[in-house]
């Protein structure tokens, strides 16, 4: 772990950034001729909406507009944010010309970018590792936002798309949509999400399906909620409610959400803090900004850590989390590791133990995404320090620990996705502490979840275009 005296450093350096140009020394003075309007514009859109939108405006390319259409529109929502959206307002950090720039930058920019489409350049093409040699192979292409990924023992592929599409692709190639989901609640972050086979699959067929689901009352509320159900064909049958988090509510962003069995067949999941930082993630009396620990069919175990506290969820097992897109099973110690994305930096790599305060939003070491601080301590007595953290953010989602062979020198690390900088991350870690990182697939996309196939082959799903890689060793051509 680095030390708190770096990211406290790259942080003031942030700020004083940000406080140059709220005062008029960078861009006010920049907006002298067009060349400087423009090199002001791109570097705010570095600075301010990269994060979230992509470098190279990915997020923009070949989709419809989602807050705004005309320039004084999208000024006003660049000004003002959309709190149920997750997007912040950034009238505090830029002033009126840098808006107006920056809109303009976005618009022509936007234009001019396409979606990354890397098929032909990373399908077959050999890549020289740090511990293993490896290639790649684009096994499904022409999907949306793969988010869940899922290996039946036969070796087809469940694959579930957040805008609403269960699929499973079989050994012979082809992509065969699942009926029978219910209604979900398809926008912003939120959709069809997570997929995970029971342990004892091959005995009960049970399969756990994770989605943000509709409000009876307010169709324009939901949360995150978990089935199980059987596949009979290509439908689902014996659907069974297993957790619906509480309460429903409009944002449409920090759902989490993963799930993870444990060697005792508890089952973990995660849920965000919805956007909610000041209400959810350190109250006990609701469900967001937690991991949760439940018996398989969704009950309660006697054991769970706040059982006996009035008022309190009782399947919560840590709180004060973020928003956790990761969660697994060491395979050697049999800990839950869980990675969960920070605000602008501060993304963490934790360790779920019972009972335990992660903290979010008291301590965090990342800062507003307008370049704000909204908390100055990095510890306090009584809440969990991440056992890695990264600044500035890669934007975590997905991940699993490598239990195959067929990779030498990888055995048991921690792969982690970067939404945020388009790669795999290699994550080496000793004695609960992470030693070694190795970033695989540079500039793929951006990555959305990784498995590991019964057969041992490490499979990438990953965005625009929506497709599913297959890293093969190349020992094993």
């Amino acid at each position: 772990m680095k030390p708190k005296y770096e990211i406290i450093t790259l942080s003031t350096l942030f700020i004083l950034f940000f406080g140059m140009c709220r005062q008029g020394k960078i861009n006010e003075s920049a907006f002298t001729d067009a060349a400087n309007f423009d090199s002001v514009a791109a570097t705010n859109y570095q600075n301010y909406c990269a994060g979230c939108h992509g470098d190279n405006m990915e997020e923009f390319s070949d989709r419809k507009w989602m807050f705004a259409n005309t320039d004084s529109e999208i000024e006003n929502i660049i000004r003002q944010g959309d709190e149920n959206m997750g997007m912040p307002g950034f009238d505090k950090a830029l002033t009126d010309n840098e808006i107006a720039a920056l809109t303009q930058h976005i618009l022509a920019e936007s234009k001019k970018k396409q979606a990354l489409k890397r098929t032909d350049i990373f399908s077959g093409k050999k890549i020289q590792g740090e511990k293993a040699k490896y290639w790649t192979e684009v096994v499904v292409d022409n999907l949306e936002v793969p988010w869940g990924l899922e290996f039946l023992p036969n070796g087809d592929l469940l694959i579930a798309e957040r805008k609403g599409t269960l699929s499973r692709f079989t050994k012979d190639n082809k992509l065969v949509e699942i009926k029978g989901l219910p209604p979900i609640l398809v926008g912003g972050q939120g959709g069809l999400m997570e997929l995970k086979l029971h342990p004892k699959y091959e005995e009960n067929r049970w399969i756990y399906i994770a989605y943000s689901y509709i409000d009876e009352e307010d169709k324009d509320a939901g949360n995150t909620a978990i089935i199980r159900a059987k596949l009979n064909g290509d439908s689902l049958i014996n659907m069974e409610p297993i957790y619906k988090g509480i309460p429903a509510v409009t944002t449409r962003h920090h759902y989490g959400v993963r799930i993870a069995f444990d060697r005792e067949g508890y089952m973990y999941f995660s849920i965000g803090d919805r956007g909610r930082r000041e209400v959810f993630p350190q109250s006990l009396n609701n469900s967001n900004g937690k991991i949760h620990r439940t018996f398989d069919d969704g009950t309660i175990p006697p054991d769970n850590p706040f059982v006996d506290v009035a008022g309190a969820i009782k399947s919560i097992y840590s709180y004060g989390h973020r928003n956790p897109q990761g969660l697994s099973m060491h395979p050697e110690t049999g800990d839950i590791w869980e990675s969960e994305h920070g605000p602008k930096g501060g993304d963490e790599i934790n360790i779920v133990q019972k009972g335990q305060n992660y903290g979010w939003p008291v301590i965090s070491f990342g800062i507003n995404y307008d370049g704000t601080i909204f908390t100055n301590d990095t510890s306090k007595e009584g809440m969990m320090q991440p056992i890695h953290y990264y600044v500035p953010s890669i934007a975590p989602c997905g991940q699993t620990f490598v239990t195959s062979k067929r990779y030498k020198g990888w055995e048991n690390n921690l792969l982690i996705g970067s939404l945020r900088f388009k790669y795999l991350e290699r994550v080496v870690i000793e004695n609960d502490r992470v030693v070694e990182q190795e970033r695989l697939l540079e500039e793929i996309g951006r990555v959305r979840n990784v498995r590991v196939s019964p057969d041992g082959y490490i499979y990438v799903a990953i965005e625009q275009p929506g497709k599913i890689l297959k890293i093969i060793p190349v020992e094993n051509k």
